[in-house]
């Protein structure tokens, strides 16, 4: 904490007298939606759904075809702040604590509260001269502490970088009902915009939608209703309105920024946290969805524009994660790394400038997936899994759930592995040919799980096959 505090107080009076630079640095708005699946979006396959405003980033900028997160809310956003994998930072667990005590594995402890003294990407750009907001979902904070699922508390923001955050007392008001705060949450974004368009901005804009409850505005609902699409089951009307609705969103946020004058200058990420929910549309060609291990968890739409630096219409295949964000916004800010404060990301900058050496080189580096936990909602048993070049492992610690069985229960220890260039949709395991390879992957993973400061889980001692399935919690608020 103390090195926290003289790092950023020495950052701030270096960034105090170089004011004139700071107006300099380009504005960073940062869009998260939640929930939303690979093909959801019409440039990267909706066919049901136009998507003209969000295409526009991809037109403008690069689109990657192999954006990961994490496969679920809690873990991304930890990452995205902390440019950090959850095996470094702890927070793999959706928050607040739930889990499966008598379960087969023994589920490792976890964060269920982002420590104030991690330095996040927001107290970073502070540094930098710039304003820093928290527009809507924060997840990383039990209800107690400093914030709520679905907002950080007012009062504690600073703890974590924000300048501002939507004070709303009750996430009712917003969050579950009309829209679910999509209109609400883009005039809270334009009103900052507004009010700091003079000065250097970074935007957090964290969307409630497409989670559950799926609410869109009626007469969205409608149209999609008359084209023939149900009311429930996979790719209903209410879903697809919601797709179309946060599409005029960013168009709104778009026609702000150039009314502004400062569309040119401002660097727009557009993200989801992690997979859709494959009951609600279809995540082919990827397989399952949300809370997977599988690419339908942690493959999401992941688009970056910013027109005074990147050529646009640009799709790159390079494999990226949440994390590389933190170090690409510190070379958007022209900010030294803290040097006590481990990043797992690399900068994408130069793939994002057109630098083909970096992208030859980062396309083969290796990218980590640590979740030992059972979330039995989405099929989920403890395992860690990571990309290398065209391969995948997925390494399941002890059981595993076959839903191509019928969701059956096995107890034993799996290793998967699939190469994703010629089947992304994972149907083809090729671990029982390929025994080296194997090896050499689940050599590399296990030594990066232990050198970030987590454990392989292992059995549990308290393991009932009869309550296995039976879910514990203290809380059982939304997840």
């Amino acid at each position: 904490m103390i090195f926290k505090q003289l790092f950023t107080a020495s950052l701030t009076l270096f960034g105090l007298t170089n004011y004139v630079e700071a107006q300099n640095k380009p504005n960073i708005l940062f869009i998260l939606i939640d929930d939303m699946g690979y093909p959801a979006i019409e440039c990267y396959g909706n066919k049901m759904v136009k998507t003209p405003n969000i295409n526009k980033i991809a037109e403008q900028g690069v689109k990657f075809t192999q954006g990961y997160v994490c496969p679920q809310s809690t873990p991304t956003r930890a990452s995205l702040l902390t440019g950090q994998y959850t095996s470094r930072n702890q927070m793999w667990h959706v928050v607040p604590k739930y889990g499966w005590p008598n379960a087969r594995v023994k589920e490792p402890e976890y964060l269920d509260n982002l420590p104030r003294e991690q330095f996040t990407i927001a107290e970073a750009l502070k540094t930098a001269g710039y304003t820093t907001a928290l527009i809507g979902k924060w997840h990383l904070s039990t209800y107690e502490n400093d914030g709520y699922y679905t907002y950080l508390y007012p009062d504690k923001a600073r703890f974590y970088g924000f300048d501002y955050v939507v004070a709303k007392q009750n996430p009712t008001e917003y969050a579950g009902v009309g829209d679910k705060g999509v209109d609400f949450l883009t005039d809270e974004t334009i009103g900052f915009m507004e009010k700091n368009k003079n000065h250097p901005f970074f935007i957090y804009l964290s969307h409630h939608t497409v989670h559950n409850p799926i609410l869109a505005p009626k007469d969205l609902v409608k149209k999609y209703h008359d084209l023939g699409y149900p009311d429930k089951g996979v790719n209903f009307a209410e879903y697809l309105a919601c797709i179309e609705h946060l599409d005029n969103s960013v168009g709104r946020l778009q026609r702000k920024l150039k009314e502004l004058g400062i569309d040119k200058n401002t660097i727009v990420f557009f993200v989801s946290d992690n997979g859709g929910v494959d009951n609600q549309l279809l995540n082919n060609p990827l397989r399952y969805g949300k809370g997977s291990a599988y690419e339908g968890g942690t493959r999401v739409p992941f688009m970056v524009q910013w027109p005074d630096k990147i050529k646009g219409g640009q799709i790159s295949k390079t494999p990226v994660h949440i994390v590389d964000i933190y170090p690409t916004l510190l070379d958007v800010a022209r900010i030294k790394p803290a040097t006590n404060h481990v990043l797992d990301g690399v900068d994408l900058m130069p793939i994002l400038l057109g630098n083909k050496k970096t992208e030859t080189k980062l396309a083969s580096r290796p990218i980590y997936f640590y979740q030992p936990l059972y979330d039995l909602l989405w099929g989920a048993t403890p395992s860690a899994s990571m990309v290398e070049g065209d391969y995948k492992l997925i390494w399941f610690f002890g059981d595993y759930i076959d839903r191509e069985d019928n969701n059956k229960y096995i107890t034993e220890g799996r290793i998967e592995l699939y190469n994703l260039k010629e089947d992304i949709g994972e149907k083809h395991d090729l671990a029982p040919a390929n025994a080296d390879k194997v090896k050499q992957m689940k050599d590399k993973l296990e030594a990066f799980i232990l050198e970030s400061g987590s454990i392989i889980p292992g059995l549990n001692d308290k393991y009932n096959p009869e309550k296995w399935n039976v879910r514990s919690s203290n809380n059982k608020k939304e997840e």
